[in-house]
């Protein structure tokens, strides 16, 4: 049996367990019985495993395991770190270090991709989002902690970090040896397109909301209209880290009104957040690129100007990753960071769980990640069907020549 389908029998096995043990847990029902009496089923289940399991189990790591599975089955960013993991955790957020440029989800138990940062060894070495990592450093991220697995990759600069990752179309997992650099996004670039029909188009990308990179954004929409744009192209693709407040902030560029996001949490209060019309810069037609890379801030920001028409959306389904998180400590020095409160799009959507949809599906071009060879290189390079040719950026230029009506 491959060690994909091994993978598949897992995940499989897991979610029927968690739907056993914890759907009762925290589904809502018509019932109004406390719902920790359903726990109830958990100890019982506890209590056979120790006296009828074949072997005499490890029941610290079946707890821990439940206790993560548990959490998954909430929330893909939720962690629970022991003592010794929080105390590295609260260090790792004292210093910085290098990295390999992994922005990371917990997909089937184990660590998955959202993104690989532009330019980082992750990215070079061609890791994508939707691969799965398997281990790190040889040890197995089956129920490791996503915060935890994040402090592995990172490391001082020049040292090696090595993976296990399981991709699309791949029966076996392949091999990465990644070396830590520290982690330099690109600036914000934009350029003027001539050749696209009659009026002048600037395109801007920026792959991160950092601090600053708005403010960068709003001088670039000012440089390309006194170079002569007339319309806008916002790229977003592969722009998953930043502070949900600059993704807010990014959508205020090209809104003078209205709600551009929202956040509410079981016991957080809705607070809205509205455009200001002094921080509005431009009123030029605008098309928004993503893809599944697209996360955080800038998903906030595309649903923002999609839901108020003020853009276009061209492209793939963003990831989905908006939320307020809060690492509470609990009594034994250990702690669990859960999604406290919600993003959620002007129309009421939740960012975190259906991302963000263009209005004008666009795939971008298939990946080596995809192709179905175990032959093929272990660390492979990026490749496109037509080099050169980016068919969502085509697809924008398309729209404006030809109007919307031809979408």
């Amino acid at each position: 049996m491959n060690r994909r389908f091994q993978f598949a029998v897992v995940a499989s096995s897991t979610c029927i367990v968690l739907l056993l043990l914890f759907g009762a847990v925290h589904g809502r029902s018509a019932s109004t019985d406390n719902p920790y009496t359903h726990l109830g089923v958990y100890s019982e289940v506890l209590s056979r495993i120790r006296a009828d399991y074949v072997e005499e189990p490890d029941m610290k790591a079946v707890t821990l395991g439940a206790i993560n599975g548990m959490l998954e089955s909430l929330d893909p960013y939720a962690s629970y770190l022991n003592s010794d993991q929080y105390k590295q955790y609260l260090k790792s957020k004292e210093t910085t270090k290098a990295d390999v440029g992994l922005v990371l989800s917990k997909r089937f138990g184990y660590v998955g991709v959202v993104d690989a940062l532009p330019g980082s060894p992750a990215a070079k070495a061609g890791l994508a989002t939707g691969d799965v990592i398997e281990s790190i450093n040889n040890v197995s991220t089956r129920d490791m902690p996503l915060a935890f697995a994040e402090i592995l990759l990172q490391g001082e600069n020049g040292t090696s970090v090595e993976m296990s990752v399981l991709r699309v179309r791949r029966s076996e997992p392949q091999k990465f040896t990644l070396i830590r650099t520290p982690l330099v996004f690109p600036p914000v670039s934009a350029r003027l397109v001539t050749n696209q029909g009659p009026e002048p188009i600037g395109v801007i990308q920026t792959v991160t909301l950092a601090p600053g990179r708005v403010k960068d954004v709003g001088t670039k929409i000012a440089e390309l209209e006194k170079q002569g744009a007339r319309k806008l192209v916002l790229d977003l693709r592969h722009c998953s880290t930043g502070a949900p407040e600059e993704g807010i902030a990014l959508a205020n560029l090209f809104l003078d009104k209205g709600l551009i996001t929202y956040t509410q949490g079981q016991k957080s209060s809705r607070q809205d957040y509205q455009a200001v019309a002094s921080k509005d810069v431009t009123k030029l037609p605008l098309i928004v690129l993503t893809n599944r890379g697209t996360a955080g801030g800038a998903e906030i920001a595309a649903a923002a100007l999609l839901e108020s028409k003020r853009a276009e959306v061209v492209g793939e389904r963003t990831y989905g990753d908006a939320a307020v998180r809060k690492a509470i400590t609990l009594d034994d020095g250990s702690a669990v960071i859960l999604s406290v409160a919600k993003y959620y799009s002007p129309s009421g959507k939740a960012i975190q769980d259906t991302g963000v949809t263009p209005n004008v599906p666009q795939a971008e071009e298939e990946a080596s990640n995809d192709i179905d060879d175990d032959n093929a290189p272990d660390t492979p390079e990026p490749q496109s069907a037509k080099p050169g040719v980016d068919r969502m950026l085509n697809r924008a230029f398309e729209i404006f020549v030809k109007g919307p009506a031809q979408k």
